[in-house]
């Protein structure tokens, strides 16, 4: 039998599960934004608008989340690498289904629900398998993950146009979904790991593979709801933030510009943030507190800029989410335990999905009320400050009621946030035991 390591290796394979996981993130989040670029061609094939089309990607992204508990409770009871290589699989027949869709129905069906749901079963259980890996540096690797979203929509985006150029949409989507099943190698990849804490043998209910069980722990509950509610404003300016330049007679290029500014500053802020989170000088739940009010913060001034201004705002905005972004998964082996970050990971991203579902049609009522999108983005960044003033509930999100020795942390993977006894330290006047009183 191989022997159980003492703790995540921290580097060695991690890195390998790195770049899996960038590619993993390329070729799901990725390819749904450069997707895009069909729907007018879909549009002009089938007579329909380009609201019926944009639901296409609707569908794809709400399924991706809403079934990540799926694809955790099957990774939980099987292991990662074989979910993610079927996964990979599902998400290719779904692009190879819809290159010969006769009705935007069979899109809906292939690229929505298909597609959709085999990413579900590669992205959770990926970014768990990540987290697993890392200890000291885990921000840090999910960050460098994390970017893969950006970097691969800048080299997707024209090679997308220029398969449709040559091709027409169904030979794009044909190759696309060649493409795609480059995700079952990447899940080969993903080598089993078994640390201290886990479980003897995979949960055999349906609803302990779930995780469910994992609301009935506050700090996780605390910051479930918390990033429920974030999630309602966080994705407003995925759909709108655009539409709200062009409002303001920015013109293609200028809206354009304000969308490239917000993207560089997100995926700079993700490996920058993950290396300063690594440095262990502030505490992860002080920092998602923090970066979240200052998303919020963001989208309120965004929503109040105009003209060259509101350049400044988007980068300021992208500079903060992107901040956030890392927080969210890194965090959660703190919260959970390492063996319990799979599950986790995948009840995340169904709570993000009803953010995803919700928050950008708000936004568009709010925006169809009152004629432009500065009432969309004040109440989108409200719903994300309220969210951070929850994740204050998180242990260790507020300072200590005064000076004390920072307390023993247990290892790692047992959940350096999960709770543990009070701490008796020496005080530095002399040998006297003194208790470490925090808030």
């Amino acid at each position: 039998m191989t022997p159980q390591p003492a703790g995540p290796p921290d580097g060695g394979w991690g890195w390998v599960v790195v770049a899996v996981a960038f590619t993993v993130n390329g070729l799901s989040y990725g390819l749904l934004r450069s997707l895009g670029l069909a729907f007018p061609d879909l549009a002009e094939h089938f007579d329909r608008s380009a609201q019926d089309t944009a639901w296409i990607s609707a569908l794809a992204l709400a399924v991706q989340q809403a079934a990540s508990p799926v694809g955790s409770a099957l990774s939980t009871r099987w292991g990662a690498r074989p979910v993610v290589m079927v996964g990979g699989v599902v998400a290719s027949l779904g692009f190879v289904f819809s290159a010969f869709a006769s009705s935007l129905l069979h899109l809906y069906l292939g690229l929505g629900l298909v597609a959709g749901f085999g990413w579900a079963l590669v992205f959770a259980p990926t970014l768990g398998t990540l987290s697993r890996y890392f200890s000291r540096r885990r921000v840090l690797a999910v960050g460098l993950a994390l970017t893969g979203n950006g970097a691969s929509s800048v080299l997707l985006a024209p090679a997308v146009q220029l398969l449709l150029d040559a091709f027409g949409w169904r030979g794009a989507l044909l190759l696309l979904g060649a493409v795609t099943l480059h995700l079952t190698p990447c899940g080969a990849l993903l080598l089993p790991l078994a640390l201290p804490g886990d479980p003897p043998a995979p949960p055999r209910s349906p609803l302990a593979a779930l995780g469910l069980g994992l609301f009935t722990r506050r700090a996780f509950s605390i910051f479930a709801l918390g990033t429920a509610l974030v999630a309602g404003g966080y994705f407003v300016p995925y759909a709108h933030l655009a539409p709200h330049a062009l409002d303001w007679g920015l013109g293609g290029y200028g809206a354009a510009l304000v969308v490239a500014a917000a993207a560089v500053g997100d995926a700079g802020a993700r490996l920058i943030c993950g290396w300063l989170a690594d440095q262990g000088w502030v505490p992860l739940p002080r920092l998602l507190a923090v970066f979240g009010a200052l998303t919020g913060l963001g989208l309120w001034v965004v929503g109040l800029a105009w003209g060259g201004p509101l350049l400044a705002a988007a980068l300021a905005y992208g500079l903060s989410a992107g901040s956030y972004a890392p927080l969210v998964f890194g965090v959660l082996p703190g919260l959970v335990g390492i063996e319990g970050v799979v599950q986790a990971t995948g009840l995340v991203l169904m709570l993000m999905s009803l953010g995803a579902l919700l928050g950008p049609p708000l936004s568009g009522f709010l925006r169809d009320e009152t004629g432009d999108f500065t009432i969309s983005f004040l109440v989108s960044g409200s719903l994300i400050v309220s969210g951070s003033f929850i994740y204050i509930g998180l242990p260790r999100a507020l300072p200590s009621c005064g000076p004390a020795s920072p307390p023993a942390m247990p290892p790692p993977e047992s959940g350096e946030l999960l709770p543990t006894p009070q701490v008796v330290s020496l005080s530095p006047g002399g040998p006297h035991p003194t208790l470490d009183t925090t808030c």
